[in-house]
């Protein structure tokens, strides 16, 4: 009997392998230079990575959430304010709006493609609704067209989550060009993944980005000069280093998710399974391969029996965590986010897959009776 295929539910590996001597060479140029902040390889990965989403301004930070908190900060939304978002969100969305002082407001998502609802927001815009924060979930651009014009119509701002989604189009744009401004995290599972964490915010707001900038060197205009209370979120130089070192094959590495995405499409015909759906206009990145099923469980369970992971994104929505019991949203409340928590399951999907992998994956879900 053949050797059981093992297939983890990420590995960083393959990448890290591919890419070894230009990391290494990285890390020694940050080491040679002796110089850990604010200096030539956070200029450099700025540079390269607005210049990649088509942006006039790029600006690192410590990491997915602080990026988001810092446009809503510059942005002038506070205490008193409201920011519409999607119920079903990891809760860094949420976190950053609360961090902001304002209060976050959720909206269900569509069922099919996992992203905040645009027919579902309306609904939710009060006198203090001052912006809309989409998230591009699991690597699937939002549908910012419906959700652009319904901020223009009200005078809200729209920001992006684009945390999950790096390189991702949205009708030909990439993400990070469809909103006033962005926010990325560069955590090590993402598809432009740091050595740690790390974050970047995109404008083409020049006021916005020297605001943003100077927030997140705690509140400096120049050396000891603070104009805001601020706070210490930068890019650290290694960090940056290693993400200019993985940007130039980030186009390359998402066309390879999507080739495995697409096996997978062609593989899989569980009736029990039902596969992630690709919105027209859109070109999802597969950051998060994510299938319903109702008995989600033991799937989980059936593709471990065969030696594959499989993860849950998320499987308690925000609005039924304990940090958000003062939002006072009870079960039932938002219908689609809590049918998703309960059935939505994530199957490996990485750069590097073997063909046996791929198939093995294939097969497991295939054999699934329930």
């Amino acid at each position: 009997m053949p050797d059981q295929v093992k297939v983890p539910f990420v590995s960083f590996l393959p990448m890290e392998h591919e890419l070894d001597q230009d990391l290494r060479a990285a890390f020694e140029r940050v080491y040679t230079a002796s110089w850990y902040i604010e200096g030539k390889e956070d200029a450099a990965f700025e540079k390269a990575f607005a210049e990649y989403c088509g942006v006039n301004y790029c600006i690192g930070c410590g990491n997915g959430l602080d990026a988001l908190t810092l446009i809503l900060k510059a942005s002038g939304i506070g205490a008193g304010d409201e920011v519409i978002l999607p119920a079903n969100t990891f809760i860094a969305t949420a976190l950053a709006v609360s961090y902001a002082g304002a209060t976050p407001v959720l909206a269900d998502p569509d069922p099919a493609t996992f992203n905040i609802d645009p027919a579902k927001i309306e609904e939710k815009i009060t006198p203090a609704t001052k912006a809309i924060l989409p998230v591009h979930l699991y690597g699937q651009p939002a549908d910012m067209d419906p959700i652009c014009e319904i901020a223009q119509r009200h005078g809200l701002q729209v920001f992006e989550d684009a945390a999950q989604a790096q390189g991702a189009r949205y009708k030909g744009r990439r993400v990070g060009t469809l909103g006033a401004a962005a926010g990325f995290s560069f955590y090590p599972g993402k598809n432009l993944g740091a050595l740690g964490d790390a974050g970047c915010v995109v404008t083409n707001d020049a006021a916005l980005a020297q605001k943003i900038r100077e927030l997140g060197n705690y509140g400096s205009d120049r050396k000891y000069h603070h104009i805001y209370m601020g706070q210490n979120s930068r890019l650290d130089e290694l960090q940056a280093a290693f993400l200019s070192a993985k940007l130039p094959h980030l186009d390359r590495m998402n066309a390879e998710r999507r080739r495995v995405a697409e096996l997978y499409r062609r593989g899989m015909h569980n009736p029990l399974v039902q596969l992630p759906a690709e919105a027209p206009g859109c070109e999802h990145v597969y950051h998060i391969f994510a299938v319903r099923c109702e008995s989600r469980d033991a799937l989980a369970a059936h593709l471990a029996a065969r030696g594959i992971g499989s993860n849950m994104h998320y499987p308690i929505p925000v609005h039924l965590q304990p940090a958000y019991e003062g939002l006072h949203l009870s079960a039932g409340s938002m219908p689609e986010a809590e049918k998703i928590s309960r059935t939505q399951l994530s199957l490996p999907l990485y750069y590097g897959m073997t063909d046996a992998q791929i198939q093995a994956v294939i097969e497991a879900v295939n054999s699934f009776d329930g």
